[in-house]
Formats: C-alpha cells, sequence, structure tokens
C-alpha cells in the first residue's frame, strides 16, 4: 500500500487530519456541520449529515502522493493530479432558485469544469439533497433532482443510461444547500451492474418521470492500483424494496447487493481482490434507534477489524431504512 501512488480514503478527526497535515490532500468531505481552519487551497465539500455513534465529527480525506494542483473554475473548487480531478460545489436555494434550478446549475458547473479541465470521465459523484423525501410542487424532491440531474447531463450530450458515474443521493439538514463533490478522470472507469438489480436508469416510471442516473459501481484504473467504488447501495432486489420496516433484515440483504458486487467487480478485472474485508463503509442510517440492529449485523458481517462511519441521513426511498456506499482501494495486479 505504500509505494502506491494513487488514491488513498481516510476518515479522520479533525484533529487527525491537522497531526497528518495537507500534503498530498486533494479534497476533504465534513460532516455534522464541521468547518476547517486548515489550508484554504484545498477543496472542502461541507455536509450537513449527523455523524452516528462514537466517532464524533469526522472527515472524509482523499489524498495522493502526486503531486497536486488547485484552483476554482466557476463555483467549482478542484484539486487535480496529471490524471485525476477531485471537485466540490455547494449551490443554495432560494425564492429565485428551486431544488430543481439548483441541481441544473451545479451539474453545469460541473460538466464545464471537468471539459475545461480535460477529466472527461465522472467516475464517482456524491450528492446531499436538503430534504430529499419532502413534497414541494406535488413531486418528491429526490425525483425533482434526478429530473434535473438527467436534463443537465443531456445538455452536456453526456449519456444517461450504461457508462455513468457511481453516485449516491441522500438527504441532508433542511435550510442546508445541494452539495455535491466528485472525482473525475482523464481514463474511463469499468462500469459495473448488480445481476440482482435493474439497472437505475432503467427503473420502471412508477420510481419517477426522469430515472436515476448512475451506475451500481466502478472500478478506476490507476497506474499501480485499481479502486471499487459502490454507489449507494439498499434493500433492493430487482426495482422493489425489500424488508420495508425491518433494518437488520435491509442491512443483511444490502450486504448481499454489496457481496454480488464485489462478485461483478472481480469479475470484469479478473482478479480476486475485492472483498468485504477490503471495503471502507459509510452508512447511511434514517432512525438513529435502529443503528444499534444495523452496527450488529455490519459487525457479524465485515469483522471486527471494519470501521464503518455511520451518518444520520434520509435515503432516496421512504421505504428504505439504511444505506451503504464503500470503496475499496488494491494494488494492481495487472490483469
Amino acid at each position: 500500500m505504500g509505494s502506491r501512488t494513487g488514491l488513498y480514503l481516510d476518515y479522520l478527526s479533525l484533529a487527525d487530519l491537522e497531526a497528518a497535515q495537507w500534503a498530498g490532500v486533494m479534497g476533504v468531505a465534513t460532516f455534522d456541520g464541521l468547518r476547517l481552519a486548515g489550508d484554504a487551497t484545498v477543496p472542502v465539500a461541507e455536509v450537513k449529515t449527523p455523524v452516528l455513534g462514537e466517532s464524533g465529527a469526522l472527515c472524509e480525506v482523499w489524498r495522493t502522493h502526486q503531486a497536486v494542483e488547485y484552483g476554482v473554475h466557476g463555483r467549482v473548487r478542484h484539486a487535480r493530479t496529471s490524471d485525476m480531478l477531485f471537485g466540490c460545489i455547494s449551490v443554495a436555494e432560494s425564492e429565485q432558485t428551486s431544488l430543481y434550478r439548483a441541481t441544473e446549475q451545479a451539474y453545469r458547473e460541473i460538466l464545464g469544469t471537468v471539459d475545461a479541465l480535460a477529466y472527461p470521465h465522472l467516475v464517482r459523484v456524491w450528492n446531499y439533497v436538503p430534504e430529499i423525501n419532502r413534497d414541494t410542487d406535488g413531486v418528491e424532491r429526490y425525483r425533482q433532482f434526478n429530473a434535473a440531474r438527467q436534463a443537465a447531463l443531456l445538455e452536456g450530450e453526456r449519456p444517461i443510461t450504461g457508462n455513468v458515474s457511481a453516485a449516491c443521493a441522500l438527504g441532508a439538514e433542511v435550510g442546508s444547500p445541494l452539495v455535491v463533490y466528485f472525482l473525475a478522470s482523464q481514463n474511463a472507469p469499468s462500469y459495473v451492474e448488480n445481476p440482482r438489480q435493474v439497472s437505475a436508469y432503467n427503473y420502471p416510471p412508477q420510481y419517477g418521470a426522469r430515472s436515476p442516473v448512475f451506475s451500481r459501481a466502478t472500478v478506476l484504473h490507476e497506474r499501480d492500483s485499481m479502486t471499487l467504488f459502490i454507489s449507494g447501495t439498499a434493500s433492493i432486489v430487482g426495482h422493489q424494496t425489500i424488508h420495508a420496516g425491518d433494518a437488520a433484515a435491509q442491512t443483511r440483504e444490502t450486504l448481499t447487493n454489496i457481496e454480488a458486487l464485489l462478485a461483478e467487480a472481480n469479475r470484469v478485472t479478473r482478479s480476486e481482490d475485492f472483498t468485504l474485508e477490503s471495503l471502507a463503509c459509510k452508512v447511511y442510517v434514517r432512525d438513529p434507534s435502529d443503528l444499534p440492529l444495523i452496527q450488529a449485523e455490519l459487525r457479524a458481517a465485515l469483522g471486527p477489524a471494519a470501521r464503518p462511519v455511520y451518518l444520520r441521513a434520509d435515503i432516496c426511498r421512504r421505504d428504505l431504512s439504511v444505506e451503504i456506499e464503500a470503496t475499496a482501494m488494491v494494488a494492481s495486479t495487472g490483469g
């Protein structure tokens, strides 16, 4: 691991981040309203979702051993290496800026940035949508977000099926802005779907007039490593929610879906490198009272050495209690 030059992911306390210094940091996401006083050039996505458990305030830190250049393009703060780009943007709603318009603006600026800087392939995108399940003007806000994201991608002449980024969309606290952060590359990743699920971009109209646009996972191939990005994954089989109202059963079903994605990622990469034990997991919990049940299921599946991060967040469907995203970074086998 120490000899790799590609991406690294760490979940650190503020004290640990400051002790580790800022060298090689491409970008940071903070949670629980934490604000950083470190290097002002580093792009920081401030996400207002409470941290659960004993972790306290946390930073999601993306770093590299390569040289990093920082900059701003419009409202997108970014950092780049010779082949990778991290960026983030925050767009507040107002009387003049609806969620639909804020989403369109955010994605237009993201696409404009990756095009201008020549990192054309979105690999992974994180979206935090305030009050994601609330209805406004008779339409759930998650569906408004999906419609605007798809419209912006079509306007930018980007695909909305097939070769699309891994992604997630979670709720954020009332009054917070739409926050989006992303990783893009000069090289196309491998795109991975789950054989147990209908691809999200092929969902039937009952889930909204415009489908979500994301792959179930992507694999980024770097010079000496591979990184697997598993999108937000939940208790969905086919296109239907399973085990509504049972957080423990939903967690087990989610882990079964993740295992299916690991098998498919290994098939695509002709490797056996991606395992449950290799994953860094970020777990979104709708109802904090379900946390002990969810933690027990994850300990049983991942082992005592795993250190999942737990956040309180609404999930894209009202009948989902838990969603898990995961990342695995392994040395490349050259397969």
